[in-house]
């Protein structure tokens, strides 16, 4: 259960820099990283264990998603997101977004983007979907700070993570409307990860703790204790286990859903995000190293 450091990838520029969420695509093999601190994406040959490219332009990025070779950024900077092809590296297209977007979500097959927008003090907060292809436009106003998105295993549904009230908003896509909210008994609900096999949703809080949600129903399921507040939140589905980033005081928590049981990785200081590759692979990026530490997911 616990992780092996097997390699460091660098990261040309960014020791001492900042990352948000990272993401793998399947059919390029390619690891994205947004690289906020420089306000660029970075790009990693999985295969081949290296850097392969900084692509400029992406104003203080933040959320990353790739599926079926097609990449979204949330550039929080300019209020916009960014649809990139993931082999050519070519940006496909620049899409206005709420103010500050965060949370970023695809149905590659459906051309679909969701987008969750933190706001400022003169624009509420928001979820937004939208054709990449069309002209389809939905919002919804949200009712507290947005975090982190997924879609269930159908693309028939958005979960988003609200800050404060701490909640998971359920809504039905492309709509954005059948609008349910499951209130989290623990502050603060930030990093969120669905595992489609068992059916449950993973919400990392803030206040130290990781819920486990019936992603059916919204029925707590179980609640586990952390070591510091979280950020980005996978579960590798080869092996079942939740792995959360905790950027201080630096490492990775891996729990095991089935049992309970819980172990900690240490990474350094401001390595909150991650990347990982099923089925036994997890990125975990780190400006203390200036770039990428790999670990085994055994």
């Amino acid at each position: 259960m616990a992780l092996k450091q097997i390699s460091m990838i660098e990261i040309p520029g960014s020791k001492g820099s900042s990352f948000d969420h990272g993401a793998f695509d399947a059919k390029t093999r390619r690891v994205f990283v947004a690289h906020t601190g420089r306000s660029c994406l970075e790009v990693i040959d999985h295969n081949a264990g290296k850097h392969i490219g900084t692509l400029a332009g992406f104003p203080e990025a933040a959320g990353v998603v790739a599926e079926d070779g097609q990449v979204l950024v949330t550039n929080r900077g300019s209020a916009s997101l960014s649809w990139v092809d993931a082999r050519s590296l070519a940006t496909l297209g620049v899409f206005d977004t709420g103010h500050r977007p965060n949370g970023v979500a695809i149905v590659a097959g459906r051309k679909l983007a969701i987008a969750a927008c933190i706001g400022d003090d003169a624009h509420r907060p928001e979820l937004r979907a939208f054709g990449l292809d069309n002209d389809r436009k939905h919002a919804l106003a949200l009712p507290g700070q947005p975090r982190w998105c997924v879609t269930d295993a159908a693309a028939t549904r958005v979960f988003l993570a609200i800050r404060e009230p701490s909640m998971v908003l359920v809504a039905r896509l492309p709509a954005l409307d059948e609008v349910t909210h499951w209130p989290i008994p623990v502050g603060g609900a930030h990093g969120l990860e669905i595992d489609h096999q068992r059916g449950c949703l993973y919400v990392a809080c803030d206040d130290r703790a990781v819920v486990e949600v019936n992603a059916q129903s919204g029925a707590i399921l179980n609640t586990w204790p952390i070591a510091g507040g979280p950020d980005v939140t996978f579960v590798n589905p080869a092996t079942g286990l939740v792995h959360v980033a905790i950027g201080k005081p630096g490492l990775v928590q891996s729990i095991d859903p089935r049992s309970g049981a819980s172990v900690q990785t240490v990474t350094s200081p401001g390595a909150h995000t991650t990347a990982i590759v099923a089925p036994d692979r997890l990125y975990v990026f780190s400006p203390a190293h200036g770039g990428a530490l790999v670990y085994e997911d055994a």
